[in-house]
């Protein structure tokens, strides 16, 4: 029996990114907001992680990820902070912040409250930022819908979703 505060899944994905990042010699760091860190937790549960992962960003309030990530304030004020445009920048902001081949991001409502009709509780928008040789960095967006199944049920679906993220981005390299 694990004693892990994840689901065996996530330790089993988390495994799976790191011996992937460790195979292509890359390193990851993240950028989370509606998780809380329990992305970088999850990779870093794994013993002998410190060799992949760089660091990680907890932007959870607007100003931090204006001050650590370089978000801008208008970018915040004309998409809000659970945006395509917020994700994509907080992935590239952790890139360029980091010593990192890949960068992680998410940003959303985990609920139960702070839903709109626009951006209800389980929109979640997420992306890995990774640089290509040559050509300068990428990135890759994906929104979810994960609907109100509740506060630690969508926070954990981010981190599955952003597993698959880091893996498929992996593949890349």
């Amino acid at each position: 029996m694990s004693d892990s505060p994840f689901p065996l899944d996530i330790v089993e994905t988390a495994s799976m990114v790191l011996e992937q990042a460790r195979l292509r010699g890359a390193k990851i760091a993240t950028a989370e907001s509606c998780t809380g860190g329990l992305i970088i937790g999850s990779l870093t549960e794994i013993a002998g992680s410190s060799d992949i992962i760089d660091r990680g960003f907890i932007t959870y309030a607007n100003e931090a990820k204006t001050a650590m990530l370089g978000i801008t304030e208008q970018a915040l004020k004309d998409h809000g902070a659970v945006s395509e445009q917020v994700a994509r920048a907080m992935a590239m902001g952790a890139l360029v912040q980091s010593d990192a081949t890949l960068a992680v991001s998410c940003t959303g409502v985990a609920g139960p409250g702070g839903g709109s009709k626009e951006k209800p509780v389980g929109l979640v928008h997420m992306a890995v930022a990774r640089q290509v040789n040559g050509q300068g960095p990428s990135c890759l967006h994906h929104e979810a819908r994960f609907g109100e199944q509740g506060r630690a049920a969508i926070r954990l679906a981010t981190v599955r979703q952003a597993h698959r993220m880091l893996l498929q981005q992996l593949a890349q390299l």
